[in-house]
């Protein structure tokens, strides 16, 4: 067995830091199983000794002490259900924050794959962790010792119990075998529909321009009544042998009974051995029947811990890594290739270039060429099929992302901003110090459009942002690039949505990184925007066609002297 396969996942790590909890849950079913023989011992006593003696001092005493014990087992259950309550608790507060860099980290390698399913997997697996479902599994170790007692009665009990215990756990088998793949597949197409519906909504406004509500519709609903006629199929089944289990386990108590009679008009037992012996095989299968009862909650909890076990070994936390110092901007290529995620064919193909401190460089090219690939490759976003990125001679994967950010700014092509005020978008959600929101937003030419805004700075942005322009967006998330004293700064497109109010902004704001020596890489084709630029890097096909200072870049591929296709060779 490999080292990874020994190397144990979040949430079988989660299990294993309640396992004291289990225990302890054990330790008091084991009392709990003890006490339930109290109502047998009881009508045993009352009809066997009480009855015949008709002593009510023994009665009463009697009484007494089978309260004081009933009082004591509703003690034991309320902290064994606590514990188990706690122990829900207890997997969701170990599991949450490495649940939630996995989901992102997820979503970062497997762009499209968006879904907060895994919170809602924990959550699924919490609720059944604090309900009655796992107590069936703590009980029914217990079915053995039950008809152990009713064997001690007399063998035909103890015959009669094993015959209906064996009934019901094929009944158990049955309602796993029939449901267990409905449920699976009800599962998956509950989460591909509300996968499939998020999507339109997060394109709403193109839906209804276009009139694409009844077709994108029509598709949701095809793939919600697959799930929902799945999802009833399997409850059907289930409901079916739930109420077929339930009735047989009445009628074995009732039919144990009449079998107690007849045992008793022959003298093999005494009246309250017939009596005690109902209860005892009602006590023995309820397990089993709370096993079948709750086997959907146990079918949906056994489905989402398989999610976020592959979740977890597919994408485990970062280890933790020794910190380096704060980065100073010198950035490399060594033969970088990159394969986007889901692709088969490398979009960067072995490019090559070094940036010192400072230095601006501008990452020009025709459509498709690999610039924002070679971007999302520089900040570590998306793995390499080959070469380094460095960032300070050291690996950028090596760098704790939380140290790192603090010194990198990065503008996407798509802006996202969160829900907030525009002051804790600008902040990145961290500690706000008023001055330097202030100073990001000066430096980005968006503190005048910010104060015209009703609140301001407190002005809260709904999830998209909705109410800002396409260009008050990019001014924002440039704001927020600029945050802070970043050493190392990305712009993919930062000029998309601007005017030229925004573009002479974007100018400035690149002269003031380049005066506070932070390096810069920039994609553009806009002439104002390239004229800060110290060197050039020409993509094209995912491959460098040319690198160095710009001036002499943009010369050569003007003159011809630098190609944009692939040269046949002769």
């Amino acid at each position: 067995m490999s080292k990874q396969n020994k190397e144990k996942t979040e949430i079988q790590k989660a299990l294993l830091s309640v396992k004291h909890s289990f225990i302890s849950i054990g330790v008091f079913s084991f009392f709990i199983n003890i006490l339930m023989l109290v109502p047998a011992l009881y009508m045993l006593q009352v009809y066997d000794r009480v009855v015949t003696s008709r002593s009510e001092e023994t009665l009463v005493m009697l009484t007494l002490i089978v309260v004081w014990l009933f009082m004591t087992m509703g003690v034991l259950e309320f902290i064994r259900s606590r514990i188990l309550i706690r122990v829900g608790n207890r997997l969701d507060q170990y599991m949450n924050v490495n649940l939630f860099a996995s989901m992102f980290d997820r979503t970062v390698k497997e762009p499209g794959n968006d879904s907060a399913q895994p919170i809602n997997d924990m959550n699924n697996l919490r609720q059944y962790m604090s309900g009655n479902g796992p107590f069936a599994f703590f009980d029914a170790p217990w079915l053995p010792i039950y008809i152990a007692i009713l064997f001690m009665f007399d063998p035909y009990f103890g015959i009669f119990g094993i015959v209906a215990a064996i009934i019901l756990f094929l009944l158990a088998v049955a309602n796993e075998r029939s449901t267990k793949k409905l449920l699976e597949e009800s599962g998956s197409e509950s989460l591909a529909s509300s996968n499939y519906a998020a999507s339109c909504l997060k394109n709403a406004e193109v839906v209804s321009a276009m009139g694409m509500e009844s077709s994108l519709r029509d598709r949701w609903l095809e793939r919600h009544l697959s799930f929902l006629k799945k999802q009833s199929d399997a409850s059907d089944r289930a409901s079916v042998l739930t109420n077929m289990s339930k009735n047989l386990r009445l009628m074995f108590q009732s039919l144990i009974l009449g079998l107690g009679a007849w045992l008793a008009i022959n003298d093999e037992i005494t009246p309250g051995m017939m009596i005690a012996g109902s209860i005892i095989l009602g006590r023995a299968l309820a397990p089993l029947d709370l096993l079948i009862g709750s086997w959907k909650g146990f079918g949906s909890a056994r489905s989402a811990y398989k999610r976020l076990y592959e979740l977890f070994a597919a994408y485990p936390p970062k280890p933790n890594t020794m910190a380096l110092p704060d980065p100073e901007g010198q950035l490399s290529c060594e033969a970088v290739m990159v394969v986007p995620p889901g692709a088969q064919t490398p979009s960067v193909k072995g490019v090559t270039f070094a940036l010192n401190k400072g230095d601006v460089m501008a990452v020009i090219g025709p459509s498709a060429a690999g610039k924002s690939s070679l971007v999302r490759a520089m900040l570590g976003v998306w793995p390499l099929m080959a070469g380094k990125v460095r960032l300070d001679g050291a690996d950028v994967h090596a760098w704790d992302k939380d140290h790192l950010g603090r010194f990198v700014g990065y503008l996407p092509q798509d802006i996202e901003l969160f829900s907030g005020t525009i002051s804790e978008n600008i902040c990145r959600f961290g500690a706000l110090d008023p001055e330097r929101v202030v100073r990001a937003a000066k430096m980005a030419g968006v503190h005048d459009m910010i104060l015209r805004l009703p609140q301001g700075y407190d002005t809260v942005l709904a999830s998209g942002s909705s109410g800002l322009s396409g260009g008050q967006r990019q001014r924002i998330g440039l704001a927020r690039a600029l945050y802070g004293e970043p050493r190392l700064v990305i712009l993919d497109e930062p000029n998309s949505n601007l005017d030229e109010h925004g573009e002479k902004a974007l100018s400035e704001a690149l002269v003031q990184l380049k005066e506070n020596n932070v390096t810069v890489v920039l994609i553009s084709h806009r002439k104002q925007v390239l004229k800060q630029a110290d060197k050039v890097l020409l993509m094209a096909q995912g491959e460098m066609k040319g690198f160095g200072e710009r001036d002499e870049i943009l010369l050569a591929l003007q003159n011809g002297q630098i190609s944009l296709t692939n040269q046949s060779k002769s």
